[in-house]
């Protein structure tokens, strides 16, 4: 891992347990599969969504946004940093959520000392007192994939590069904002309460999708909601807490995983079976029989009119 802010995946179960680690209580993500009001509604109350999606990189500031106005006034009266480092937009756009929710979530002691501390700064001294918090961003990386092979060096993205950012769609003071920190202000889409969310959220996000090419498929919609465990327990309804457990259980054997890393695991493997035929002396004779099983397969395949001449 870096000393920086590694990329993380945008899956409900490495958000969940990321916002678990910052003393969160009671709230989750869930992914959403599609763009209907409805998949929102049954998942209410919904705090707000993160959209993932591909940035373009060669594309020129404007001074006005493409959907929406500038809400310059509504950066003092709600959470909102610029983003001022590589990496950090998913982590930042789920605060951006949360620190805007205080009065409907438990967002736990750190991230309110956190919010009280930053609550007079600018946004871009908000933006960077995220990115020194040590605290958000040795959780942040905890759920980076581990790899030997991470490139260290960080550098900008070129017009080449696939390059893919988070943002924040959140109901705030009877307002749909857009909160995306390399804007110079939350964005307004119009009035919305908390009860209107899902049908005002939906439109604007087909409209932003809307703006890419149709064989454009890369997009990814978490909602953050109130842990649906709860609302099993509320209604007794057994088979819900079951399966909200299990999909819990999934969630913390996948993000075990990603901590772990297999490239010296394999090793070990490769190393003890060609040891142990090495100690049997049928290492030539494994080879032999590896290269004749090999040959065979491409002999059966240019019978069959497949494939090509290989060297063996």
């Amino acid at each position: 891992m870096s000393a920086g802010w590694n990329t993380i995946e945008s899956d409900a179960g490495v958000f969940t347990f990321l916002i678990d680690n910052l003393g969160v209580k009671n709230v989750q993500f869930e992914e959403l599969i599609g763009l209907e009001p409805e998949l929102l509604r049954q998942l209410c109350p919904v705090y707000g969504v993160i959209f993932l999606f591909k940035y373009p990189t060669g594309e020129k500031p404007n001074d006005a946004p493409k959907d929406g106005n500038f809400d310059f006034e509504a950066a003092e009266n709600l959470f909102f940093a610029a983003q001022t480092i590589q990496n950090a937009c998913g982590t930042q756009a789920l605060l951006s959520v949360l620190l805007n929710k205080e009065d409907e979530v438990e967002i736990g002691p750190q991230l309110k000392e956190f919010k009280d501390f930053t609550g007079a700064f600018p946004s871009e001294l908000r933006g960077e007192a995220l990115s020194n918090s040590e605290l958000i961003r040795d959780v942040h990386n905890s759920f980076a994939r581990s790899s030997p092979f991470i490139d260290e060096a960080q550098r900008l993205p070129t017009d080449d590069d696939d390059v893919y950012h988070f943002i924040a769609y959140t109901p705030s003071n009877n307002t749909l904002y857009e909160l995306d920190g390399l804007q110079p202000a939350p964005i307004s889409h119009g009035p919305c309460t908390s009860a209107e969310f899902p049908e005002k959220v939906i439109p604007v996000l087909q409209r932003r999708i809307a703006r890419y090419p149709a064989n454009e498929i890369r997009f990814n919609l978490l909602a953050m909601v109130r842990d649906l465990r709860l609302r099993a327990q509320e209604i007794g309804d057994r088979d819900m807490i079951y399966q909200e457990q299990q999909k819990r259980n999934a969630w913390m054997w996948e993000n075990a995983l990603r901590r772990h890393n297999f490239v010296g695991f394999i090793g070990e493997v490769v190393k003890g079976i060609t040891g142990a035929k090495l100690r049997e002396g049928a290492h030539e004779k494994w080879i032999v029989e590896a290269k004749a099983k090999t040959k065979k397969r491409l002999e059966e395949k240019r019978k069959a009119g497949k494939g090509e001449d290989v060297d063996v």
